[in-house]
């Protein structure tokens, strides 16, 4: 058993090499990958579309076909984590995603580019389960609440800078520009992967088959005190990655403004975005936990009212519901994460599998769902968002009347 040490973390995975510091800043740069891998060719979806002679919802697919199989990468690695460690996994997984980047920016028709986005998201799969894994491994009780905070208050940086960049990098090449941009993220994270000394120890790998390991997956599942929080939790991605397919289209074909404009909009809500997790540390975490989850809800519906109301009439309003919205996402995540670990002993790298997983199959049924023609398309967000807020509450207040428990939230 590992020992504590009075801030919450576990001497035995102290870091020679890269150490807090280092470690913090590969774990930050492994949860900047998916923002990255989306956010960063965002500004060119429009012109993507007329240079492959293709519609919105096809282009649309090299996000949504990333998320699925990205989601299916977590499946795997992150039970195969348990039993090899975290290092090979981030290594095997970083190789993929380096070969994809490649592919992607080579790719001479849309559907190439689907594939190669598919394999991205299956190497990507295997860089995001572990990291969040290391996360348990290294930190614990409220200590392992801030750091999940804290990193991703940090890594919602990728999404302030990769429109910025991404639309920079439309102004001297083409599309092809941003998956050499991400060749070399990928690169530098290489490298630090093999600085990262590994933070599962013997004594907790998983001693069966890879066969025995993968029905890991479904003992996390089973745990019903697990799996209905995170299908609850998870319906938060719904109209958010909805937002991020749809994003550009708003801006650059609603109402009209440049690729670098709608960068700018973007980077600014994100670059807001990123004290959600700051303010749910300083004033949420001591908050009731059951009712944290249905003041989250409640505001996001009052979100979606905003974009049917106000979002649609100018680009400001459009940003200033968008940034109350980003707000909230950013505050549900590492509550969520958190309480879904504390419901779940041992399993880390299933239990980190199972958590993206169902996140990220939320979010591609978001984008596909905001990506289809009907009506206007600002109207579309915030009927799917108010709907899909309203239907959380219902399934939350139904969890709390069940008889299923629920560490810190039915203690």
């Amino acid at each position: 058993m590992s020992e504590t040490d009075h801030a919450g973390v576990l001497t035995v995975n102290r870091q020679k090499i890269l150490g807090s510091t280092g470690l913090l800043a590969f774990i930050v740069l492994m949860n900047m990958f998916i923002p990255l891998s989306t956010d960063l060719y965002l500004p060119a979806l429009p012109k993507m579309n007329l240079y492959f002679h293709s519609s919105a919802a096809v282009t649309n697919m090299t996000l949504s076909v990333f998320f699925v199989c990205y989601a299916a990468g977590i499946l795997f690695w992150g039970p195969v984590s348990d039993k090899y460690g975290r290092k090979p996994v981030i290594i095997i997984g970083n190789a993929v995603y380096v070969l994809s980047c490649i592919a992607c920016a080579m790719s001479v028709n849309v559907y190439f580019l689907i594939l190669a986005r598919a394999f991205q998201g299956i190497g990507g799969g295997g860089i995001t389960s572990a990291s969040t894994a290391i996360i348990k491994d290294v930190y614990s009780g409220k200590r392992r609440e801030t750091i999940l905070a804290v990193t991703q208050s940090i890594s919602g940086l990728a999404p302030v800078l990769a429109p910025m960049i991404g639309a920079w990098i439309l102004l001297v090449t083409s599309w092809r520009g941003a998956f050499w941009a991400l060749l070399a993220v990928s690169l530098v994270n290489a490298l630090l992967a093999f600085l990262y000394e590994e933070t599962l120890t013997e004594e907790e790998k998983y001693r069966g088959s890879l066969r025995g390991v993968m029905s890991r997956l479904l003992i996390v599942l089973k745990n019903k005190s697990f799996s209905i929080p995170a299908v609850i939790f998870s319906l938060s991605s719904l109209p958010f990655m909805g937002f991020i397919s749809i994003s550009s289209y708003v801006y650059v074909d609603y109402f009209g403004l440049s690729e670098q404009v709608y960068s700018y909009y973007f980077a600014v809500c994100a670059l807001i975005s990123t004290m959600g997790p700051i303010i749910y540390v300083r004033f949420f975490t001591d908050f009731p936990k059951s009712r944290f989850v249905l003041w989250y809800y409640s505001l996001t519906s009052f979100c979606g009212l905003l974009f049917i109301f106000l979002g649609r009439l100018s680009p400001s309003l459009f940003f200033i519901s968008a940034v109350l919205f980003f707000l909230c996402y950013a505050m549900i995540r590492p509550f969520g994460i958190n309480l879904l670990f504390e419901q779940h002993d041992g399993d880390t790298g299933s239990a980190s599998a199972v958590i993206n997983t169902v996140f990220m199959v939320a979010g591609s049924i978001g984008m596909t769902v905001t990506a289809l023609p009907l009506g206007n398309i600002v109207v579309r967000l915030g009927i799917f968002t108010t709907c899909i807020a309203f239907a959380a509450i219902a399934a939350w207040y139904l969890f709390l009347k069940s008889a299923v428990p629920c560490k810190g939230v039915k203690d």
